[in-house]
């Protein structure tokens, strides 16, 4: 991942009539990275998307694509960028490899079989070709984008949520496939809701309304919660909020269901359960269970979002 960037953003702010989309994001995406955007609905991703496709104006701030203006030189990057959405946009009336030739055909290729029968055996579509693609299930579908996101070799392949509503044994598939297109050298930039695929990637961005809450490795983001961590079961489940965050303690709660992430800044983990046993006590609570953890992207975007005494 050296070299210069594939992708630059800098100071990137854009505005909705009175809503700031975005307030001033600056990241770098290096070429062979695979750089994950995290946030909530309305956190900014897409509109973060749509001005890296040239698709939006950036009202401040500077976006380049491979050197690029991906608005004022966006025809002359189409052929080097690859974007594909969460929703099936390919014709359903179109058999997997028509799909596939419309797609190659649109870059202007007229020699694209090996390609094309690279990425069928790559996506596992081979036995498939001939069958519609209103015929196959979700998962095949993203596949099926995939390839044709990917049939004209773009530098920088750009996923909007790529996963959403895939099944699990189809999302372990598409995972492998991106892994396999990153030992390529094809820059990959994803959002993605889900914070267990996060930890694949290089590195994250954290976003909430418009704003970076946090920017670097997955590893390096968790390590940067300091203190203790501890996972608290309790029951029944509406008993965990009543768990309190304690100043004097240094007790920071985060419920998740029936399970309290706890965090407490002690400089000894004995001194921390003890003062974490005491929090529980006067709130009345007698956990299930009880045991010491390492803080989850959950854990750090909550933290971060929250403003917690945490760093």
């Amino acid at each position: 991942m050296n070299g210069p960037s594939s992708i630059d953003v800098r100071s990137a702010s854009k505005r909705y009539g009175t809503v700031q989309a975005l307030a001033g994001v600056s990241f770098e995406v290096a070429r062979g990275e695979m750089f994950g955007l995290i946030g909530p609905d309305g956190a900014g991703k897409t509109t973060t998307i749509r001005l890296l496709c040239g698709l939006l104006h950036a009202d401040g701030g500077q976006i380049r694509i491979l050197g690029r203006d991906p608005v004022a030189d966006h025809r002359a990057i189409t052929g080097s960028v690859g974007y594909l959405s969460q929703r099936f946009s390919l014709y359903g009336d179109l058999s997997i490899d028509e799909n596939i030739a419309f797609f190659a055909e649109i870059h202007g290729l007229r020699r694209y079989d090996d390609r094309r029968n690279r990425l069928l055996e790559l996506t596992q579509l081979t036995p498939f070709r001939q069958r519609l693609a209103d015929q196959l299930s979700g998962g095949m579908k993203q596949k099926l984008a995939l390839a044709c996101t990917l049939i004209h070799e773009p530098a920088v392949l750009i996923l909007d949520e790529p996963t959403t509503g895939v099944d699990p044994v189809s999302r372990r598939e598409f995972w492998k496939l991106l892994s396999q297109f990153i030992e390529d050298g094809i820059t990959i930039l994803m959002t993605t809701p889900y914070l267990d695929e996060a930890e694949r990637c290089h590195r994250i961005a954290m976003l909430h309304e418009g704003r970076l809450l946090a920017l670097d490795e997955p590893g390096r983001l968790r390590q940067s919660l300091p203190g203790h961590w501890f996972e608290v079961v309790v029951d029944p489940r509406l008993a965990a909020a009543r768990l309190p965050a304690s100043a004097e303690a240094g007790l920071q709660t985060f419920v998740f269901g029936d399970r309290i992430h706890a965090w407490l800044a002690a400089p000894h983990a004995a001194q921390a359960r003890t003062e974490l046993d005491r929090a529980l006590d006067a709130a009345g609570l007698t956990p299930a269970s009880v045991r010491a953890i390492t803080p989850s992207l959950e854990d750090v975007f909550i933290a971060k979002l929250t403003g917690s005494r945490t760093p």
